[in-house]
């Protein structure tokens, strides 16, 4: 028994941050039993990977609501608000409805000998607005790994595997076999598995884990081909696939690196249509990579007449990608506010992003978890002593001093931190 009073559902749910990180599916089994399994009352589709799973799971769900489902999506960190994880039909669900399921996965956690992570209890949370609001298919983002993730108790129709990178060694693995390993433990038996863009060594390690429980791997490159123009920071393209011609499609998000999340996204959708007990037109697919809204993935905003370009690049790969998009949609270097986890590569990060910084202002979110913005700047003189770079205040605080410099600048790093800057500005 846990059962503690606590002053409200969210004061009870912020209570279990404290217990950190925890791999493993005996808890979520425990609580989604205890709740009934809600994850049994809609269609599922899981998404893993290292980069690209969020967009990935923005355009699936996108298209599935064209094509006429009533849909979930469920993601995570969510950036200003907790209803941001928990989306019906394209919308957050009410604070009133989530508090409702909070107090039910407090009660069907009260009957575990521990209580859940907060992660756990927010998909177990997930789960019970999902069967609330009579989901027919949720896409649920995996928070970190695959195999011991809450989300894999689900019995998806389908998994996707985006770009697997390193990240969270400490918990995955230190090679690129090893986490594409956790990540391949999304695959389920006979279930159709979609492979995004990876070196061969993932290729193989997914390849092998399909293989062994006979699951159709379809990797999304194969066959593919791509007619591709950057146009004011926007890709339009047309996508030719083994099963249909998506002429022209304007992709809703930035970057030439989201063509293969968009290509991995058609190849899953088409997969799944006609095969798994759903249908969706080309259209509807169509729509999904044109009207994805997904915030802080290369979110324009202005702020006090200046463009701010605001991405959670969190990792070294993320970064890479970001700084590739600065210097083909602006050509020039821009100014940044940074600011990362301590328990990320941070060296290989500030690295990536001084290839399209002309200087940085680091700040450190109000997080435990968060880097000193002093040590970011160390960082930097350390591996980018070539751009200025000095530790600021708070984010907002940095952020106003950045906004000294000339013409666009950039916020980037942690998703916390893109949070943050969002709330601050909206």
């Amino acid at each position: 028994m846990n059962d503690v009073p606590y002053s409200s559902p969210r004061a009870y749910l912020a209570s279990l941050e404290l217990f950190g990180i925890k791999l493993g599916l005996d808890q979520i089994r425990g609580l989604v039993a205890g709740l009934g399994h809600p994850d049994r009352t809609f269609r599922s589709v899981i998404v893993a990977g290292t980069n690209g799973k969020g967009s990935v799971t923005a355009m699936v769900e996108r298209a599935l609501r064209a094509g006429g489902y009533r849909t979930g999506r469920y993601i995570s960190p969510h950036l200003v608000r907790l209803e941001e994880r928990f989306v019906v039909d394209g919308r957050e669900v009410a604070a009133a409805e989530v508090e409702t399921a909070i107090e039910a996965v407090r009660e069907a956690a009260a009957l575990l000998p521990l209580p859940p992570s907060f992660f756990e209890a927010t998909t177990a949370i997930a789960f019970e607005v999902f069967r609330r609001q009579r989901v027919e298919i949720a896409v649920l983002e995996v928070g970190l790994g695959g195999r011991l993730d809450a989300t894999n108790v689900v019995s998806p129709i389908g998994a996707i595997i985006t770009a697997i990178d390193f990240d969270h060694e400490q918990y995955l693995g230190d090679s690129l076999e090893a986490i594409a390993a956790e990540k391949a433990g999304v695959i389920k038996a006979g279930r159709p598995v979609v492979l995004g863009r990876n070196p061969a060594a993932v290729q193989g390690v997914i390849r092998s884990t399909a293989e062994s429980v006979a699951a159709p791997l379809i990797y999304a490159p194969d066959d593919v081909a791509l007619d591709v123009a950057l146009v004011n920071g926007r890709t339009t393209a047309t996508i030719v696939t083994p099963r249909g011609r998506y002429e022209g499609v304007r992709l809703a998000l930035r970057g030439r690196h989201q063509l293969d999340n968009a290509v991995t996204a058609i190849r899953f959708l088409e997969t799944i249509s006609g095969t798994q007990g759903a249908s969706i037109p080309a259209e509807a697919i169509r729509t999904g990579l044109e009207e994805t809204e997904w915030p802080a993935r290369l979110e324009i905003r202005s702020w006090r007449g200046t463009e701010i370009v605001i991405d959670g690049a969190h990792n070294p790969a993320g970064a890479r990608a970001l700084a590739a998009y600065l210097r083909e949609a602006y050509g020039q270097r821009l100014p940044m506010v940074v600011g990362a986890m301590r328990d990320k590569a941070i060296d290989a990060l500030v690295d990536a992003l001084a290839d399209s910084a002309s200087r940085f202002v680091f700040t450190s979110v109000d997080s435990p978890r968060a880097a000193p913005a002093a040590d970011l700047a160390a960082v930097a003189a350390r591996v980018a002593p070539h751009v200025p770079a000095i530790a600021g205040g708070a984010p907002m605080a940095a952020l106003a001093t950045i906004l000294e410099s000339p013409g666009p600048v950039v916020v980037a790093g942690s998703l916390y931190l893109c949070g943050e800057i969002l709330a601050g500005i909206s």
